[in-house]
């Protein structure tokens, strides 16, 4: 099987690193400035005018009309380069869950704003029972005259403090709908928290939130889309975390060999080599799972889709551990400081590996498809 890329493909992926290395990383969260709005930071201009906030939407919408591939490459990146804007989120997630259940006039409504990022968009759908099972809401919406009263909570929705439009997933009739809603609406409130990594999440409590009809997106169950957009993330989330693993062994690699103790570098020492070899063999095993994620996380048969998800959610996530941990360890007492960014891609690694159902769970559910 033929895994090179085209040239298309590798020209996205080296544009996405040289401006990725110039203008994220450890450096530019320092000097970030946390009142400043995300659509006005250079940086998230910058992704915009590359078109990687486009990468999703279709041609017609004014995106670029790539697919899970060229996702994979340009998340790649932005883990390599410790990207903590919404990139997923706006240009995976939510980008594939307009697309496929929002109307025609929906989409020309909102697919052009994301592709543009001048509207923040993420979803706010997990509730503290959907850790298991990504279909149990208990958010409803009822219409009541012309308007729609939206009453639930959503927990640990990442980037939900920055975002000026949420999309909300709700009961309506019996089905699954999805429904945009800005971020100053009256009763909707944040309860803000940093997670691990430096990334802002809350917890968004919808008490009493009245809507415009033209706020419920789409005319159908979005059931099949959510889970085709969710499936897209996990894809996202093993390739960034595959372009850490990259970063990491190449640091360890690096310190290893300019580190001296009794006259000889560190590297020498057949202990430390056998972990190099060990983070080694996990990083090739994670790359190709990462691989297979892309290239099934679009496929139609959803059970070998959720197969083939959930084995490389497993893989990649003992990869977080185990790299990370390794990293850590082998860089010293320093490994775990503020200003050496080993640490904070150990915490990213950590927030990855919990992210679209842990390692222990995809295990188990892979696990069930055995019997």
């Amino acid at each position: 099987m033929d895994f090179s890329f085209t040239q298309e493909q590798q020209m996205l992926l080296d544009t996405s690193q040289r401006f990725l290395q110039d203008h994220a990383g450890l450096a530019a969260r320092k000097n970030k400035n946390p009142s400043t709005h995300l659509s006005t930071d250079p940086l998230w201009q910058g992704l915009t005018e590359l078109g990687l906030l486009a990468l999703n939407i279709p041609t017609e919408y004014g995106g670029l009309g790539c697919g899970a591939v060229e996702t994979m490459l340009v998340m790649q990146a932005a883990g390599e380069h410790l990207l903590l804007a919404p990139l997923r989120a706006s240009a995976v997630v939510c980008s594939t869950l307009i697309t496929q259940a929002a109307t025609a006039k929906e989409c020309e409504q909102w697919l052009p704003a994301l592709a543009e990022g001048s509207c923040i968009t993420v979803l706010a759908h997990d509730e503290r029972q959907t850790h298991h099972d990504r279909f149990a809401i208990q958010t409803t919406a009822v219409r009541q005259g012309s308007q729609l009263h939206l009453q639930g909570q959503k927990c640990m929705v990442a980037y939900a403090p920055s975002a000026d439009v949420l999309l909300v997933t709700a009961l309506f009739e019996g089905q699954l709908r999805l429904l945009a809603v800005p971020t100053s609406t009256p009763g909707l409130h944040h309860i803000a928290a940093p997670m691990v990594d430096g990334c802002m999440a809350a917890d968004v409590i919808l008490n009493e939130v009245i809507l415009p009809d033209s706020a419920l997106l789409g005319n159908a169950s979005i059931k099949l889309a959510l889970g085709n957009a969710l499936d897209r993330g996990l894809a996202a989330a093993c390739a960034e975390a595959v372009g850490i693993f990259d970063k990491l062994l190449r640091s360890t690699t690096d310190y290893l060999t300019n580190r001296v103790q009794f006259g000889v570098p560190i590297a020498s020492f057949q202990a430390l080599r056998h972990r190099m070899a060990e983070m080694l063999i996990h990083l090739e095993q994670a790359r190709s799972m990462s691989y297979l994620a892309a290239v099934k996380c679009d496929e139609s048969d959803l059970a070998e889709r959720d197969r083939a998800l959930s084995a490389a959610k497993v893989v990649v996530g003992q990869a977080c551990r185990f790299i990370g941990q390794q990293a850590v360890q082998l860089h010293g007492g320093m490994g775990v400081t503020d200003e050496l960014i080993i640490s904070h891609y150990f915490k990213r690694l950590m927030v990855i590996e919990m992210e679209f159902g842990s390692t222990d769970h995809h295990l188990q559910k892979f696990a069930a498809t055995l019997s």
